[in-house]
């Protein structure tokens, strides 16, 4: 059973982890996948193909999501190409930690921008065509960082959390016009970024998950899926944590 036929889905930041497992989850479920990165390149080429290879429309745009302009603009093309957006999956993030000791006001401005600006940048791009169709579902992706802080990463965690506030907000906004808002909160996820830390501070995360391993790109996407789709109907405005139990 396909649970996105005949929708039409954005998801930013998609061109490696995370948003690229999403994108692959939605075209094996039916969905056209449009999908943007900073820079439209060899990933984005691959990706294209890969989610074309289920069957369905994609294409990959180079846009900033950090930026209202382009994001926009970002929207308005997507439309052109595809006629709606019935899914956006706000995913694009960055780290910049350090103890706010050390964090420098650019690092904390700049992870502002691209994680917590660029989702009121999409979302408020996108909200006309999801009232005028009168469906949509927004997917903003948080992070338990975000619920419950973390040592060094205060401007990552602030962000995250204003994520959780701003989701919570446009639910009440936009239940009314049949438009969901809910966001993920992943929890430790083997991707490129975490593969970099070293093998004792993998470990130590990992010893704090119940479930004892690392999460996975797929385990996010799965969540992601249930929340685009019609099972989800009744779901706004939650925030669901994908985190094998673990506290930070």
């Amino acid at each position: 059973m396909k649970l996105l036929e005949g929708k039409v889905a954005l998801i930013t930041g998609a061109n490696r982890g995370i948003g690229k497992s999403i994108a692959l989850k939605f075209a094996a479920h039916g969905a056209q996948v449009a999908f943007s990165d900073i820079a439209y390149n060899d990933d984005s080429i691959k990706l294209e193909e890969e989610v074309a290879a289920f069957g369905v429309k994609a294409k990959g745009y180079a846009s900033d999501a950090s930026s209202f302009e382009d994001s926009e603009k970002l929207v308005n093309d997507v439309i052109a190409e595809f006629g709606k957006i019935d899914i956006l999956v706000n995913n694009a993030g960055i780290t910049r930690d350090n103890l706010l000791l050390r964090l420098t006001e650019a690092d904390w401005d700049l992870v502002m921008r691209v994680n917590l600006k660029s989702v009121f940048n999409l979302t408020k791009a996108v909200q006309r065509s999801m009232i005028k169709q009168r469906s949509g579902s927004i997917i903003n992706m948080s992070s338990v960082v975000g619920i419950e802080g973390n040592l060094g990463q205060s401007n990552y965690s602030a962000s995250k959390a204003g994520i959780i506030g701003f989701s919570k907000s446009i639910a009440q906004e936009l239940g009314s016009r049949n438009i969901r808002c809910n966001a993920i909160a992943p929890g430790f996820i083997d991707t490129e970024m975490t593969a970099r830390l070293p093998e004792e501070v993998r470990n130590e995360w990992i010893d704090d998950i119940p479930l004892k391993r690392p999460g996975t790109p797929d385990d996010v996407a799965n969540t992601a899926l249930y929340l685009a789709s019609d099972l989800s109907d009744y779901v706004t405005g939650q925030v669901i944590s994908v985190c094998g139990g673990m506290h930070t």
